[in-house]
């Protein structure tokens, strides 16, 4: 992983990016609506194929496939693991209007005996983020957040510090620092908070987007480490909802978990850029190993 939010002399610029090539969907011809993709193994962690990768690319193809081309809201389902390598999307649109469009998507991969098998399910609104007012009334605060030279990056692991079990090529891809206040985990005392912070850019130096905001809703460690459980922490479902397009320079994510109960947990996330406007807010609910 990168040692800094950007470290690029040229970073990569939106459109032409590790993350714009990797989520990027081909139109199937004759069949309007369906998209092919191969998911990159370059965004897995632990066990799969990271679920904000994949809801970016199925935003993706629901922005080719609307009229409007920015998430507003999108809301989904996590029916089973993704696996690196060809997918299939259909989309559907559902309605279309002046200000916003709403459509669906599922993302099928093939099993051994060739039969199809849906992992992911959405239903989304995407509107014109350029066009909305101004006007801003809120009581939304920004966490403290220290500052990145302060902050911890996947280089900066203490020497003895336990690892975590499967792939990381994500961090790879990522130019995360995270908050040394979250990251008792890492050094085997985690905190028992249900809270993860930390500042966010791609490693590439791509700046954000609001396609890779549903990228960085769910790229930070789980609350689970925090709170003392180990493993993976599969997504159930996941909405995002976009309320402005970033302004350049990194991001800051904070992610809280308030209940753990029968195995699920919540994490709520906000997304405050560089203007220190809060341009994304999201809620998951995920599974846990308990025991």
């Amino acid at each position: 992983m990168a040692d800094a939010v950007s470290t690029q002399d040229r970073p990569a610029r939106i459109g032409d990016s590790e993350f714009d090539r990797d989520t990027a969907v081909t139109r199937r011809p004759g069949e309007p609506g369906v998209y092919d993709i191969d998911l990159s193994a370059g965004w897995t962690i632990i066990n799969a194929v990271n679920g904000g990768y994949l809801l970016a690319v199925l935003g993706r193809a629901l922005s080719d496939a609307l009229p409007h081309s920015d998430p507003f809201t999108i809301s989904a389902h996590y029916l089973t693991a993704s696996a690196p390598g060809p997918a299939v999307i259909r989309t559907d649109v559902v309605r279309t209007g002046r200000t916003l469009s709403t459509g669906q998507a599922s993302l099928f991969q093939y099993a051994e005996d060739g039969t199809e098998v849906e992992r992911i399910r959405v239903l989304a609104s995407y509107g014109d983020l350029d066009a909305l007012p101004d006007d801003v009334r809120t009581s939304a605060e920004m966490p403290a957040f220290p500052p990145i030279d302060q902050c911890f990056g996947a280089g900066d692991a203490p020497e003895g510090a336990p690892p975590v079990p499967g792939s990381s090529a994500i961090t790879d891809r990522l130019a995360l620092k995270l908050d040394p206040s979250t990251l008792g985990w890492a050094l085997g005392a985690p905190s028992g908070k249900g809270e993860m912070r930390a500042w966010f850019g791609l490693a590439d130096g791509r700046d954000a987007d609001p396609l890779s905001l549903l990228l960085a809703v769910d790229a930070l460690p789980p609350t689970a480490f925090e709170m003392g459980l180990k493993g993976w922490v599969p997504t159930v479902e996941l909405t995002v909802h976009v309320r402005c397009r970033p302004a350049p320079g990194p991001l800051r994510v904070s992610i809280t978990t308030r209940n753990l109960a029968g195995g699920f947990l919540e994490e709520d996330a906000e997304v405050w850029d560089s203007r220190d406007r809060l341009v994304a807010q999201s809620r998951q609910l995920a599974r846990v190993r308990l025991g």
